[in-house]
């Protein structure tokens, strides 16, 4: 099923890559340069509530704090109402975050994100991509502010979402195609699977909407030369990351997002290109309304009700 009518909406930056919506219906972003932004829900008022002076990435609503994952400086908060930055977390596990990327947030306050890359920071995500480090981890940090390691190894570990009953959590891992579940409660505690698998596109930003569904992007659909170079040995992949950009494998503008049910099935799946829109990778069911965030151009954007 295509995309349908999908409103594009400018705002006043680069690369919004996450959306989050309030119950008011005012939309927050983050932009390359560091600002928070909150857009009225028809667009025509944006306000600047203030700067991590980082990048700032996936958000999530957090009290009456807004939650920052900024790939440069870690896991952030800061009042919705707008004002100073309080910084969470830097490091975690022993080590610095290089890639601070998305989270979710537990009923309890108990907040789960990742830290995508071992190697590779923000400026040079596709160079994870095609050499495959596998040093994504997934973290929790609890309300008293004890952060653990819930799982290491994850193949750019990206988006991450909670289902209405918050027994496991799931995080897409771009470089591999899919979305992993972690069991967090009941007779699977401790346990991983895998809730959705050989996706088409690469899965990015993802999010448990007011549908109870996980939505996930697909920021572009697969690219035959990308897979093919997953498929040689080390030391050529890296001398494919070497290369000038324009001769890497690149994204493609045919985006897509998937509703996914907590076990598993595809409930919605849309997919096409949005004129003035690519790199779809954020996303957010409010309402009946999908919005989206973008890694690239100057605009967010969402379906119509």
């Amino acid at each position: 099923m295509d995309f349908g009518d999908v409103v594009v909406v400018p705002v006043n930056g680069h690369a919004p890559e996450d959306v989050v919506v309030d119950a008011e219906g005012r939309v927050y972003t983050g932009v390359d340069d560091g600002r928070i932004l909150r857009v009225a829900p028809d667009g025509r008022r944006i306000d600047v509530l203030g700067d991590t002076g980082g990048r700032p990435l996936g958000l999530e609503l957090y009290g009456e704090d807004l939650l920052i994952c900024d790939a440069r400086a870690g896991l952030l908060t800061m009042p919705l109402a707008g004002g100073a930055v309080r910084t969470l977390a830097t490091s975690a596990a022993g080590l610095d975050l290089v890639f601070c990327n998305n989270a979710a947030v537990a009923t309890d306050g108990t907040i789960y994100f990742t830290d995508s890359s071992r190697r590779f920071g923000i400026d040079r995500w596709r160079d994870d991509l095609i050499e495959q480090t596998g040093g994504g981890r997934l973290l929790r940090r609890t309300p008293d502010g004890t952060i653990d390691l819930i799982a290491d190894g994850l193949q750019f570990a990206n988006g991450v979402a909670l289902p209405p009953d918050e027994s496991f959590v799931a995080v897409a891992e771009t470089g591999e195609f899919r979305v992993t579940r972690f069991w967090l409660h009941g007779t699977r505690q401790g346990q991983r699977d895998t809730l959705v698998d050989d996706l088409p596109g690469f899965p990015d930003n993802i999010a448990t909407g007011s549908d109870g569904l996980i939505w996930v992007t697909q920021a572009s659909v697969r690219v035959p030369a990308l897979d093919a170079v997953r498929r040689l040995p080390a030391s050529l992949r890296a001398a494919v990351r070497s290369l000038p950009a324009a001769l890497q494998p690149a994204p493609k503008r045919h985006v897509g997002v998937l509703g996914i049910a907590a076990d598993g099935a595809v409930e919605h799946e849309l997919w096409g290109e949005i004129p003035g829109f690519h790199m779809l990778v954020g996303v957010r069911e409010h309402a009946g309304r999908l919005w989206f965030g973008s890694l690239e151009g100057n605009a967010i954007a969402h379906t119509e009700v």
